[in-house]
């Protein structure tokens, strides 16, 4: 595995990272336990003890454009793993935030219409309602009778609810969003 250190817009990446997650990357022992308990690593070109040697190389724009950013379920396992405690999953976190605002992200297909369809629901109804952000997310994709079939076996096995289940503090939820959008115009 070659990893190589890049100069670009990236520069100062370690210190970005390592400030929004909170972790101390110099703790990182390259062990490779995060990767060992990873679901997906096998499934990406980067796995995360490769991302966390590469970031403390502060190698550059090509750690914005990995693959693991988006396949991370954020299960935690790495940051469980971790022999000197470092949050693996808040450094993804990060690296995911740093992508976007960046403009660097690489998600694939329609990855960024059904996280919006996901916080819409969320939003709307303060936890997510399936039919609603699956609705959303058709209509988006423009895949309006993909896996149509499937919908009368789930409502009879009650994996989908039919009415959205409130959340009892919606207010909380609704301020939530409020103030997220307006860190993200202070922003700009």
């Amino acid at each position: 595995m070659t990893i190589t250190v890049k100069k670009g817009k990236a520069k100062g990446i370690l210190k970005a990272v390592q400030e929004a997650s909170g972790a101390d990357l110099s703790l990182c022992l390259q062990c490779k336990k995060c990767t060992s308990g990873c679901p997906v690593a096998k499934r990406v070109q980067s796995p995360p003890s490769e991302i966390m040697r590469r970031l403390h190389l502060d190698a550059g724009d090509e750690l914005l454009e990995s693959d693991i950013l988006w396949m991370c379920v954020s299960c935690e396992t790495c940051s469980a793993r971790c022999p000197m405690g470092i949050d693996v999953a808040a450094v993804m976190d990060a690296l995911r935030r740093l992508a976007l605002e960046r403009g660097a992200s690489k998600q694939e297909g329609n990855v960024p219409l059904f996280n919006r369809a996901f916080l819409k629901t969320v939003q709307m109804f303060g936890r997510t309602y399936d039919i609603a952000m699956i609705a959303a997310y058709k209509l988006g994709s423009r895949k309006l009778m993909a896996d149509t079939e499937k919908f009368p076996s789930m409502l009879a096995k009650r994996k989908i609810a039919l009415l959205p289940s409130l959340s009892g503090d919606r207010k909380t939820t609704k301020r939530i969003f409020k103030k997220a959008k307006e860190k993200k115009e202070a922003a700009k």
